[in-house]
């Protein structure tokens, strides 16, 4: 199992609402999600290269 840090609570890139942050320190990866529109990013925290990433579309709230 790898050990990750503490979730970091940041505003989600794709949607603007609150999503969390995770630093992988083993493998040096950086994991950045929302639960609101499905948001995630995977990077390397070394690079800063995306590893996977999956973006849903604009979120429009109320449609």
């Amino acid at each position: 199992m790898t050990p990750m840090s503490a979730p970091q609570t940041v505003r989600c890139p794709n949607c603007g609402n609150i999503g969390e942050r995770r630093y992988l320190h083993s493998s040096n990866l950086v994991r950045t999600q929302c639960p609101h529109c499905d948001y995630l990013m995977v990077s390397c925290s070394e690079t800063g290269r995306v590893i996977e990433a999956y973006s849903p579309g604009l979120y429009l709230p109320g449609m």
